[in-house]
């Protein structure tokens, strides 16, 4: 029974479709043989939809496939031109990294000839090579020595003024520094802004300790900037060497966190030389 419903249908669909197939033919016939403009008129509100339906329903299959394959292809393009935008990004941000990089060494450059340029001209730039830190002891060496002009005793800062040390023993070309945290460093400091006085004893931790202020009411807390003091006749006056995180321990600077520094002279009257 659906096997002849088919068939009806299918049967159907064919004479409709020749019929409207035999449509065009009739009406290029009239057009020729019998010209008559009011049936033609007439035919042409039949016939060309028709006609257009017809030819939608034959040319689908290659409008679809061109179509698809037009989608294709600007596919293509498309993931073409974004793996093209992906190595230009990418060479943009290796190209951000560099200049950043380039900048912060710029800056780092610059930073360093300041602080060169605002010291005495005999102030000496020198590179850490080493450092060491065994059984209480922190010291550093430096690249300069007595060819540049060094001698035992004179001062060593970082780049950006903080003490970082003091020589005590001058080879040609190498000197060795002891840092704020060896246990045989103490230095008479003060403390910012004030006539408070006070000795820095290192101890051979990251944290050296401060045992001493001249002024028994001054309560020490966080925070605190510390400075050298002239007192002991050892160092210039004025230095910054660090800030205190409680009552006793101070913030100073790391031997392993130099790279360069600075060697300070200055005379026995308290001022660097000119």
């Amino acid at each position: 029974m659906n096997q002849n419903k088919m068939s009806s249908r299918l049967r159907t669909i064919i004479k409709s479709a020749l019929a409207a197939a035999v449509l065009p033919v009739l009406f290029i016939y009239i057009m020729i043989a019998k010209p008559d403009y009011a049936i033609m008129n007439g035919l042409a509100h039949v016939v060309l939809p028709v006609a257009n339906w017809v030819g939608n329903v034959i040319t689908w299959p290659v409008r679809f496939v061109g179509s698809t394959i037009e989608n294709v292809r600007e596919l293509s393009n498309l993931r073409t031109e974004n793996e093209e935008l992906r190595v230009r990004l990418d060479d943009a941000l290796r190209n951000k990294n560099l200049c950043d990089i380039a900048i912060a060494e710029n800056q780092k450059l610059a930073r360093e000839l300041d602080i060169v340029q605002s010291q005495p001209r005999d102030a000496v730039v020198a590179d850490v090579t080493y450092d060491n830190t065994a059984f209480h002891h922190s010291t550093f060496f430096i690249n300069k020595g007595i060819k540049q002009g060094l001698e035992k005793g004179m001062i060593v800062v970082s780049t950006d003024g903080m003490l970082a040390g003091i020589i005590t023993d001058v080879a040609p070309y190498f000197s060795r520094v002891r840092a704020l945290t060896d246990s045989n460093s103490n230095i008479a400091v003060r403390i910012a802004g004030s006539e408070v006085y006070g000795f820095l004893q290192g101890n051979g931790s990251d944290t050296p300790t401060m045992g001493f202020f001249s002024d028994p009411e001054f309560q020490a807390s966080s925070g605190i900037k510390l400075i050298t003091s002239n007192i002991s006749g050892v160092l210039p006056n004025g230095i910054a060497v660090g800030e205190m995180l409680n009552d006793t321990d101070v913030k100073v600077l790391q031997p392993k966190s130099l790279s360069r520094v600075v060697v300070l002279k200055f005379d026995a009257q308290d001022e660097y030389k000119q």
